[in-house]
């Protein structure tokens, strides 16, 4: 398919259904679907969608090497819990590690470039082959996000990305996770609404931004996956998952 071309209008009419019924029948209009899980603070929504329409269906989960122990161990607690059976954790590329970040300091040098090394390229890599993939972005998180569509495509590679979740607010995703008694990640609770790497994440103070830790001391607002292609483009600004 040209990567210019528009996108099928009844995927696009998707978009008003409720959240789960649009990712079961945009998953069989798109293809070959993966979704692209942080396994972070508030992920446990979509999977948990995710596992009542396919629990095989891929789900991609990039391990930078540089995550909290937290992380890991819900990452593996959650998908046993959801009876997820295609989980692809996804890491840098060793070589590239060994050339361009060998004492793993860059993110106090270079975070967009880290970013680059420990995410986005393994992503990329990660993405080969298939039609598209679903994200967890939603409109209350940035203003960047305002207009976010629950159907995308990326104007370089062609694919599409599903946004379910799009127009959820922060009520709509506590309430589904009280209402399937999810597992909550257990930083949330120590004060962290916004969960990535652990070197750039820190806690968050009250009346603060729920983003307000992620590269705290920096203009720096995502991590460049969801940028075109995943690949970060110096005047976009998608926050990332």
């Amino acid at each position: 398919m040209p990567m210019s071309a528009p996108l099928d209008p009844d995927l696009l009419a998707l978009g008003a259904l409720p959240a789960p019924d649009f990712l079961a029948r945009a998953i069989e209009r798109v293809g070959r679907v993966a979704m692209v899980s942080s396994f972070g603070a508030d992920s446990a929504v979509l999977l948990h969608m995710v596992a009542q329409v396919d629990r095989a269906l891929p789900v991609i989960f990039i391990d930078t090497l540089a995550l909290f122990p937290e992380t890991l161990a819900y990452q593996r607690d959650l998908a046993q819990h959801l009876g997820l059976t295609d989980i692809r954790r996804v890491t840098p590329d060793r070589e590239a590690l060994f050339t361009r970040d060998p004492d793993a300091l860059l993110h106090l040098s270079d975070r967009e470039g880290c970013c680059a090394l420990r995410k986005a390229e393994p992503l990329a890599r990660a993405l080969h082959g298939f039609d598209g993939w679903i994200t967890g972005r939603k409109r209350f998180q940035a203003d960047t996000r305002a207009s976010l569509a629950p159907v995308e495509r990326e104007p370089d590679t062609g694919r599409i990305r599903l946004n379910p979740l799009a127009g959820w607010s922060a009520a709509e995703i506590a309430a589904y996770l009280d209402r399937h008694a999810l597992p909550r990640h257990p930083l949330v609770a120590r004060g962290y609404p916004s969960i990535g790497c652990q070197p750039c994440t820190s806690p968050v103070r009250t009346g603060e931004d729920p983003r307000a830790g992620r590269w705290r001391g920096s203009d720096k607002t995502e991590c460049g996956i969801h940028f075109i292609g995943g690949i970060a483009h110096p005047n976009r600004k998608d926050n990332a998952a």
